[in-house]
């Protein structure tokens, strides 16, 4: 046994508290930690998860709506204005990419995506709520629960603690 291995200082600190790895310093946030050593690697809590995932799946729906707004463009659908559906679907699929961008970051613990996830939760209750309420339930309910969900996950403690940094900075809070 090598006291100096990080491997194995890791297994005998398992059960430390993530504040003894961190240093110690009062003022440091306990749950991101310097890179590179498995002791102190960054603990990702399971409500960044959630919202990624959620996130995720609605830039996959927009995404697959894309697809089939683009299929039924190509194939001949009627429309009014060719270019505004063209300009719509691009709408579309620029959504979709932002939606996983701001999954993909939101997991890696940045701040700016918090807010990205936030607008993006606010926009499907507004079309979810008239869908429930529309005559559609089950559709609506879909909407509603995952974005309500999320929004209450954004505002827990450890996911604000989580993403508390820039690009490339030490922690801000």
């Amino acid at each position: 046994m090598n006291p100096e291995d990080p491997r194995e200082n890791a297994a005998e600190n398992a059960g430390d508290s993530p504040s003894n790895h961190a240093g110690g310093n009062p003022g440091e946030n306990p749950l991101r930690r310097e890179a590179g050593d498995p002791a102190t690697a960054v603990v990702r809590p399971r409500a960044v998860v959630v919202i990624a995932v959620v996130v995720a799946l609605e830039a996959t729906a927009l995404l697959l709506a894309g697809v089939w707004y683009g299929t039924q463009l190509v194939t001949g659908a009627p429309v009014l204005s060719f270019w505004g559906a063209v300009f719509t679907l691009c709408l579309l699929l620029a959504a979709s990419v932002w939606l996983f961008a701001v999954a993909r970051f939101l997991m890696r613990g940045f701040r700016w995506p918090r807010a990205g996830a936030l607008i993006a939760q606010l926009i499907v209750l507004s079309i979810g709520f008239p869908t429930l309420t529309g005559g559609y339930p089950l559709a609506g309910l879909a909407m509603v629960v995952p974005a309500a969900t999320a929004i209450v996950l954004l505002f827990d403690k450890r996911v604000i603690a989580f993403g508390s940094r820039a690009a490339g900075a030490p922690p801000a809070l």
